[in-house]
């Protein structure tokens, strides 16, 4: 059977390449006689799967040597307490909420001190990201100011970071991880699940701060096994990690430096969802749904002109090896995860689809 275009938002398309070398691995590992599935995480061939994953991370995001990178279990779900409960010193952080998984670290954060809510889009539907302009004032004080870098279901990204001041700002940026150039330095802590753009589903990638590491976690109460402190010193092994996960992403990993790194993941990536803005743009059946300026390049949203014609262009889509394209409950329609695996074929794929249907429907 042919392979589908995937444009599912996570878990997501991984790299042909990659998974041809993992199924080349998978009853040997490098001479090993077993599967890396069943090697013990303390031996020398895992020490060095893990070493070169986070060596491979470092030098593509240019990581400085004051951060500490974490492979983690309980996806990216699971920051949301555990942020708050490792960074929440003083009792306070700010939150800007620009969708759903922004509202829910939010309401996380609330149960362990008090998450002001700095700025939000709720108001019109999360369609964008909102004025900024007043973060930095209300910011001093704070522990951090967190934000939900991209967001997923709603199609939005900020193409600025809020000015924080002093105040370390925390993302998650779990759907546009790899995806283009960041620079760290301009963060306190960043994480992202790695199910969309970096891996499989299980490991989350967080890479944090030396000095907001500290001595252990803010709150007494943070379970031990959510310290960051003792991940760290414990080299993401307080137990039996996700080694498999760990292994898929550093071979994630080292396929986007052999294809140019960020900068070229970021130009590729921009190419792609600009094939599907003009699209949509020049449409009179499709809908965007973010504001133009709030554009997500990582996932594209939008709609038809009524309910029944998205219910038709999601069946013809998959009946047509377009897989993925229905949009998540909150939002309804369509939407397309074009991460770094989605290569520009499939993304001219959709829209020569797109085309047809248009010209099918116009008139309608």
């Amino acid at each position: 059977m042919a392979r589908v275009h995937n444009f599912s938002a996570g878990p997501a398309a991984l790299p042909l390449p990659v998974l041809k070398e993992i199924q080349q691995e998978l009853l040997d590992y490098h001479g090993t006689g077993m599967s890396v599935m069943e090697m013990s995480h303390r031996s020398q061939a895992y020490a060095a799967i893990i070493e070169d994953a986070e060596a491979t991370l470092r030098r593509l995001m240019n990581i400085p040597d004051s951060y500490r990178v974490l492979f983690l279990q309980g996806g990216a779900t699971l920051q949301f307490a555990g942020i708050p409960l490792n960074l929440m010193r003083r009792g306070k952080a700010g939150y800007i909420v620009t969708g759903h998984f922004a509202k829910l670290a939010w309401q996380e954060a609330c149960h362990y001190g008090e998450a002001p809510v700095l700025a939000t889009s709720e108001d019109t539907g999360f369609d964008r990201i909102p004025d900024l302009s007043g973060v930095r004032a209300q910011a001093d004080g704070l522990d951090y100011v967190y934000i939900c870098q991209n967001n997923t279901i709603f199609g939005t990204m900020f193409h600025d970071l809020p000015d924080t001041g002093e105040t370390p700002l925390v993302a998650d940026v779990s759907s546009c991880f790899l995806s283009m150039p960041i620079d760290v330095s301009r963060y306190g802590l960043i994480y992202a699940g790695a199910q969309k753009n970096a891996g499989i589903a299980g490991v989350t990638v967080v890479i944090v701060r030396d000095d907001l590491v500290g001595d252990g976690p803010a709150q007494a109460c943070c379970p031990t096994y959510m310290s960051y402190r003792r991940q760290a010193d414990a080299g993401s092994m307080m137990n039996t990690p996700n080694t498999f996960g760990i292994y898929v992403c550093g071979k994630v990993f080292r396929w986007v430096e052999q294809q140019g790194g960020l900068e070229a993941m970021g130009r590729m990536n921009h190419e792609k969802a600009q094939t599907l803005y003009d699209l949509l743009d020049r449409s009179q059946v499709f809908k965007p749904f973010a504001e133009p300026a709030s554009r997500s390049i990582a996932n594209v949203t939008f709609r038809c002109t009524s309910p029944e014609l998205d219910t038709t262009f999601i069946e013809g889509a998959r009946s047509r090896g377009l897989e993925g394209v229905k949009a998540h409950r909150l939002t309804g329609g369509m939407r397309a995860s074009i991460y770094n695996a989605v290569s520009l074929e499939s993304v001219q794929a959709l829209a020569a689809y797109m085309e047809e249907f248009e010209a099918a429907h116009r008139s309608l």
